[in-house]
């Protein structure tokens, strides 16, 4: 369905934006009340990652008047594979401002304001409300929930996006016009049931795909054009290179944008969303040892059996010496257990803890009352013990 467009014109373009932007005036469906339009309009992109950089880079070629940037964490050389708006000079560095000086390296007209802060439910409204649309390139369920029940809440527009290996998805939702994120997706899933990136890997060029959907989509809002993604999931397949489209209905019964809306304020979303279970947590309460401590059992030849829970690959970049491989699902499953020692101590681990807390639920609950499992993982390791050895 054709929307009218979320923001006035600007008074004029310039001499040297009329240069700068004439392959966007040429176009009739955008021409100069479109680019005016753009001129005027205020965007605020969650995150400067995988999403974020794409997303930034052509809203500021675009010609977006403004663009604010939400980020507070630090440039990692692991994100270079495909957050490309930071470069090898900036690891170490606000990613925030290695965003800023991408965007005005590409277009010194646009206004760039840095929010170097966590989106938290004590400031989303207030840092919502001072733009006109938002960009989701979030990558946990906690801060996606935040986003929407903030903007059903201000009735502001958004667009979301989500990558995982070869996988994306994008729609725009708006709970004025058709359905928010949670008629989508009323409930988060369970802890640990969904890998993150960081634990389950994407494809750098993805990021791209969906990212530059993401635009397309502001673009069309701000500018009133075409038919935006509204009621709509595009879904995209990079090894098949299929694209497909979903119908979101908007629900009556929604927590938040339904006809009797449970949701009337903001809510503590880490809770919500349950990153680690209360059945992992209560399992690694007084059973989490350090990097340190494994390796003084090691040392000592403690009789212990380590085990790590994380996938064939990451096993294949780095491991803790003398650890077996056992994927998480094969105990999640009930195929890993009937092979564990009886007369070891079980030492579980994954990349960061998360994972491992998780499996170590399912072992104490199956008698294994003395297993413990290491918590910060083999990141915790590798900083501690080995660091000449690769993260990721």
């Amino acid at each position: 369905m054709s929307l009218p467009p979320l923001v006035e014109p600007a008074s004029e373009l310039t001499v040297d934006e009329v240069r700068r932007y004439s392959r966007h005036l040429i176009i009739p469906d955008v021409g100069m009340d479109g680019q005016k339009r753009l001129k005027n309009a205020k965007v605020l992109c969650v995150g400067a990652g995988g999403l974020g950089s794409p997303a930034l880079m052509y809203l500021a070629a675009a010609g977006v008047g403004t663009l604010g940037i939400v980020e507070f964490d630090e440039v990692d050389e692991s994100n270079l594979q495909r957050q490309i708006i930071h470069s090898q000079a900036d690891i170490g560095r606000s990613k925030a401002a290695s965003a800023k000086d991408s965007v005005l390296g590409i277009n010194p007209y646009v206004k760039v304001n840095l929010h170097e802060e966590r989106l938290e439910a004590d400031n989303v409204l207030e840092l919502f409300a001072q733009y006109d649309l938002i960009v989701d390139g979030t990558d946990n369920f906690a801060t996606r929930y935040l986003v929407n029940d903030a903007c059903v809440l201000l009735n502001k527009p958004y667009v979301w996006g989500s990558i995982y290996r070869f996988d994306g998805q994008a729609s725009v939702f708006w709970s004025e016009h058709g359905p928010c994120y949670r008629c989508l997706y009323p409930e988060p899933p369970p802890p640990g049931m969904v890998p993150s990136c960081a634990e389950g890997g994407v494809l750098g060029v993805l990021c791209a795909s969906i990212g530059s959907i993401q635009v397309n989509e502001a673009i069309k809002l701000l500018a009133g054009i075409g038919d935006p993604l509204v009621g709509r999931l595009m879904i995209y397949d990079a090894l098949e290179m299929q694209y497909r489209q979903v119908k979101v209905r908007k629900d009556p019964n929604c927590a938040v944008c339904g006809e009797n809306p449970t949701v009337t304020e903001l809510i503590d979303y880490e809770a919500f969303c349950g990153v680690v279970s209360d059945e992992a947590q209560e399992a690694a309460l007084g059973s989490t040892i350090t990097p340190k401590q494994l390796k003084e059992w090691i040392d000592a030849d403690e009789k212990i059996e380590i085990i790590d829970v994380r996938e064939q690959n990451e096993y294949e970049i780095v491991s803790i010496p003398g650890a077996k491989l056992i994927p998480k699902n094969e105990f999640l499953m009930g195929n890993a257990l009937q092979d564990l020692p009886q007369d070891k101590k079980i030492v579980l681990h994954c990349k960061t803890g998360v994972r491992s807390a998780e499996v170590l639920a399912v072992l104490k609950s199956a008698g294994f009352a003395d297993a413990v499992h290491v918590g910060g993982g083999v990141i915790g390791w590798v900083n501690q013990i080995e660091p000449s050895k690769p993260v990721y």
